[in-house]
């Protein structure tokens, strides 16, 4: 793949390092809270349900990139944990609606907790003062690439 000529060496060298560091950092950040009985696609849906009414299967599907019926075997493993209720969909009955039971609630909780203080904690551990506030105002930086 060639490079666009239009490009400064540093936006291309900034954006390979972004996304190396971003990829690593997000993987580290998933094992501070991973649960052994979940699969990293149930945590997900688990997460994209937080603070939803009550979603259906298509729309988790489309939402996380699988087929309805992959999504449909997440739902059910989900449900038999008893982390998700499956009820009719007030407006169409033949649609099912999934929503975290508050045992899945609880588990997204602790899940976030997790992540957070292990973040905070490598912060705390690793990194000055001075650095904390360079991450902060390098998170600004990068909050404004995804506007539009």
């Amino acid at each position: 793949m060639s490079e666009n000529p239009g490009l400064s060496p540093s936006a291309v060298q900034a954006s390979r390092e972004v996304r190396a560091v971003i990829s690593r950092l997000r993987r580290r950040i998933l094992n501070a809270s991973e649960v052994e009985d979940l699969t990293l696609g149930q945590a997900s849906v688990l997460a994209r349900l937080s603070g939803k009414g009550g979603v259906s299967a298509s729309e988790l599907a489309s939402a996380e990139g699988v087929r309805h019926q992959s999504m449909t075997a997440t739902v059910g493993s989900l449900a038999t944990m008893g982390l998700v209720e499956r009820s009719p969909d007030p407006d169409d009955g033949r649609r099912l609606l999934i929503r975290l039971t508050a045992e899945g609630h609880r588990r997204v909780e602790e899940g976030r907790q997790a992540r957070t203080e292990w973040l905070a904690g490598q912060l705390q551990d690793k990194c000055t003062e001075e650095e904390r506030q360079a991450v902060i105002a390098a998170t600004a930086v990068l909050e404004r690439l995804t506007h539009d």
